[in-house]
């Protein structure tokens, strides 16, 4: 959902405890809020496919990580990104850090983030949001997934520091080493009906 500012200042702390009372949730970046989507679009949730999407991924995850010093969060808990001062939510994300579980609004020391791709999001998700994630040295990967056509993108911090973009397509297996995982493509979009045909 596309990000609608708001026109009230906010330090980080002051943004976290505003954020609080909110029935609708609000980006922070260097001081300013950004509604998600507007109050019209942000009460009224994201698509069916986003949603079905977002929920499969979290569950494979949190499947995965029982057990484990490793947590898996969705939709509603915050990354905090300090490097930009700002707080992000993502559709899910998987941090493994102990730094993390004394934070009770936010995570700051994230292993995984992934964002599910909406046409009025998509270009923020791989520019400037990106680029903001980028800077936060716990993150390996950065998963992004597009909701109109079985497709993942997976960038991978390799050894030298660099991001290396891996691909996956329909009758794939998705590797997740950020969580030592690989699994089927069509899990991640299991019970997703697409608006058109895919192509085969």
């Amino acid at each position: 959902m596309p990000l609608v500012k708001e026109a009230a200042a906010f330090s980080p702390s002051d943004y976290l405890e505003w954020e609080k009372g909110n029935e609708i949730k609000h980006e922070y970046l260097d001081g300013e809020v950004f509604a998600m989507g507007g109050d019209v679009f942000a009460m009224a949730g994201a698509s069916d496919a986003h949603v079905t999407v977002a929920g499969n991924i979290f569950a494979i995850l949190r499947n995965h990580a029982r057990g484990s010093s490793c947590r898996t969060y969705m939709a509603d808990m915050k990354v905090r990104v300090e490097t930009a001062n700002a707080f992000y939510y993502p559709d899910v994300m998987v941090t493994c850090d102990p730094r993390d579980t004394s934070a009770e609004y936010f995570k700051s020391h994230p292993a995984l983030i992934v964002e599910v791709l909406s046409p009025s999001t998509a270009a923020f998700d791989r520019g400037k949001k990106f680029a903001a994630y980028r800077t936060l040295e716990s993150l390996s990967e950065y998963m992004l997934v597009e909701t109109d056509a079985i497709n993942v993108e997976i960038f991978r911090r390799d050894a030298s520091g660099h991001w290396v973009l891996y691909t996956y397509a329909k009758g794939e297996e998705v590797e997740l080493q950020s969580a030592a995982l690989k699994m089927p493509i069509d899990a991640i979009y299991e019970d997703v009906a697409f608006e058109a045909a895919l192509p085969s």
